[in-house]
């Protein structure tokens, strides 16, 4: 099991890299173009589509056959996000926790919680389309 943490970890670590690079180009292309209020939800559509895409590139390198790994995988990644994003939003870029919560404020058009989502399903989903199990 430890390997498979391992592998997964690693795959995380492409996600968030393309997360970082996703959050980049809507504060310096999207939101001088269209505006925060549509750049923010259009940036938490392309980072669900991002990590399912990333996830149906690398979920072969798993290597198994049992759906309740890849059900563990999502929430681990799930897990792990949220350690980054907290731990990121809060002592390396000094936002205070109230600002850092506001991830979660699907009314100023942050999808974060659909991205969680997608993030918890995208190795069960990307597995079976792959016909891993």
């Amino acid at each position: 099991m430890i390997g498979i943490l391992l592998k997964a970890t690693g795959i995380w670590f492409v996600i968030v890299v393309a997360a970082i690079m996703n959050g980049a180009l809507r504060e310096k292309i999207l939101v001088p173009i269209i505006g925060s209020d549509l750049a923010l939800p259009l940036s938490g559509v392309s980072l669900a589509i991002i990590v399912f895409v990333v996830s149906l590139i690398f979920i072969p390198f798993i290597s198994t056959s049992e759906p309740k790994i890849y059900i563990t995988i999502g929430l681990f990644w799930v897990v792990l996000t949220l350690l980054f994003e907290f731990i990121f939003g809060h002592y390396i870029a000094g936002k205070s926790w109230k600002d850092v919560m506001q991830v979660f404020n699907v009314k100023k058009g942050d999808l974060f919680l659909v991205v969680l989502c997608i993030t918890a399903i995208s190795p069960w989903c990307t597995a079976k389309v792959r016909g891993l199990f």
